[in-house]
């Protein structure tokens, strides 16, 4: 039985084989995601300690990518305990984020190179699970209520 919140994953208190490994796979890449979000602004960070340019967009953006991983890892752990709205926020945010990541840290002359290659590969991990999140496996198992 499915209620508008939960889903056949919670109900049957037995999560299927393959779904259970696409949210393993999810939950891998977003913690990759944060992982690597993390090594950004430790970057910022000893580049500031080090006296090299850093600017206050670099701090926010480092820190605000880092709080965006911590978020859809929370919200990974919801749906995958079959919370179906925190299933359709990771759906919108792998989708979303990296092409925020990517639109905003291309403008000419905004960010270096190095800060724009390392948010680059950031985006690339929650690329990859919006595959994954996306895939047949995880949206049959949150069909749609109604």
């Amino acid at each position: 039985m499915k209620t508008a919140d939960r889903t056949v994953i919670e109900s049957t208190h037995r999560t299927p084989v393959p779904v259970r490994r696409a949210f393993d796979r999810t939950r891998m890449l977003v913690a990759a995601y944060g992982a690597l979000s993390t090594a950004v602004l430790v970057t910022v960070v000893i580049r500031a300690i080090a006296g090299q340019e850093v600017t206050s967009f670099m701090w926010g953006r480092s820190a605000g990518v880092l709080v965006s991983a911590a978020a859809s890892y929370w919200l990974t752990g919801l749906a995958a305990r079959g919370a179906r709205w925190a299933y359709v926020r990771v759906r919108i945010i792998s989708i979303v984020m990296p092409f925020v990541i990517i639109g905003i840290d291309t403008i000419p002359g905004l960010l270096p190179a190095w800060f724009i290659v390392m948010q680059a590969i950031c985006a690339a991990a929650l690329a990859a699970a919006a595959f994954v999140v996306n895939g047949p496996r995880l949206r049959a198992a949150f069909p749609k209520a109604r």
